[in-house]
């Protein structure tokens, strides 16, 4: 089965009392493109990340307002900054890294919010059974291609609002010489 790439660079995610911090009370992010997940957008606005090592500056922010403050970043940002985040599952923060987030009205440390992102694909719930998914399942990927693999242990996500996608980071997406809108072939079982 055939799927869409979709190569997620580092990002925030932040929730309103965080925002209000970092950018101001009462601040909304002004939507400069939407994502290809319904209802999600990149916004116009940027963040600094810092730790006691070193900083990495122009980190987009993510919309909508979420209930939780969240960093991804890939392998390679982590030897940067000097840290060594999990890979996790969006909103599974539980040990995160701790990072100060910087914008132009202030800073948060934000404690247990830095995560790697585990490699995932989304569904709409509707097209689980069609597909002959489960929520939470594991697959593999085969991509074609001069630096052609199998990527394992990629988890299946559904909710109402997605879109058929696989996500993977950059650090992932440079080693297949992968790029956005990329076609990749799903395979299910040994």
């Amino acid at each position: 089965m055939k799927i869409k790439v979709g190569i997620s660079n580092r990002h925030v995610h932040l929730k309103r009392e965080d925002l209000n911090i970092l950018f101001g009370e009462n601040y909304n992010l002004t939507m400069r493109n939407p994502l290809s997940q319904t209802g999600e957008f990149a916004s116009n606005e940027t963040v600094s990340i810092k730790t006691s090592k070193d900083k990495i500056d122009g980190i987009r922010v993510l919309g909508p307002i979420r209930d939780y403050t969240q960093v991804e970043i890939s392998k390679t940002d982590s030897y940067k900054l000097g840290i060594n985040p999990p890979v996790r599952q969006s909103g599974d923060l539980y040990g995160a890294e701790t990072v100060e987030i910087i914008g132009p009205k202030g800073s948060i440390v934000a404690k247990e919010s830095t995560i790697i992102a585990e490699r995932h694909i989304h569904i709409n719930t509707n097209d689980l059974e069609s597909y002959g998914f489960k929520d939470g399942e594991t697959v593999k990927v085969k991509i074609d291609g001069i630096k052609g693999g199998i990527i394992e242990n990629v988890k299946i996500k559904s909710k109402m609002t997605y879109t058929f996608e696989l996500h993977l980071d950059t650090d992932e997406g440079n080693a297949f010489l992968l790029n956005n809108g990329d076609v990749v072939t799903i395979i299910k079982g040994d």
